[in-house]
């Protein structure tokens, strides 16, 4: 994976592999499909900007998740992004079944929506993207203390609006 056109060709085998995940995560982070095609395409441009480094990488998936969180944490603080569409169809099926079927998805995107953008990073990446505590915590640069705060306070949120009181008996146990 250097440069020339073995690392050109290595990068878009890459892409080409990664794209949809990590689409689907800036999907759920920032709930608008068209904001988050475009938060992907501008991670992919600071990851190919140091793909000749991409060998001592321990994931390049991580390394352009982590990207795609980090630019989406600094998003809203640009002036040129100061203002964000919110569509009815925010959140559009990816093809999984994540919490049985369709209008569910929906509402669970739509509910994420409302969640303070650290909580929602934290629940993206602890439940859709399936990171552990730790991982979470070294993704975010907080401690797992904070991930496990934030996820608690997510998740009462999300229940307050209704969107999990099927979901109740599972966090349980």
């Amino acid at each position: 994976m250097g440069t020339g056109a073995a690392g050109e060709a290595d990068f878009t085998a890459f892409t080409q592999a990664t794209y949809a995940s990590l689409l689907r995560t800036a999907r759920l982070l920032t709930g608008d499909s068209h904001a988050a095609e475009d938060l992907v395409q501008a991670a992919l441009v600071k990851v190919y900007l140091h793909w000749s480094r991409s060998a001592a990488w321990a994931s390049p998936q991580a390394y352009a998740r982590k990207v795609v969180v980090n630019l989406y944490a600094t998003w809203r603080r640009r002036r040129w992004h100061a203002e964000i569409a919110h569509s009815d169809h925010a959140a559009e099926a990816d093809g999984r079944d994540m919490a049985g079927g369709a209008e569910a998805r929906l509402e669970l995107a739509r509910a994420l929506t409302t969640l303070p953008r650290a909580q929602r990073a934290v629940v993206v990446l602890r439940f859709y993207e399936d990171l552990s505590v730790e991982e979470t915590a070294e993704l975010l640069g907080c401690s797992p203390g904070t991930v496990k705060s934030r996820t608690n306070r997510a998740l009462e949120r999300l229940r307050a609006t209704g969107v999990l009181a099927g979901y109740a008996g599972r966090a349980a146990r």
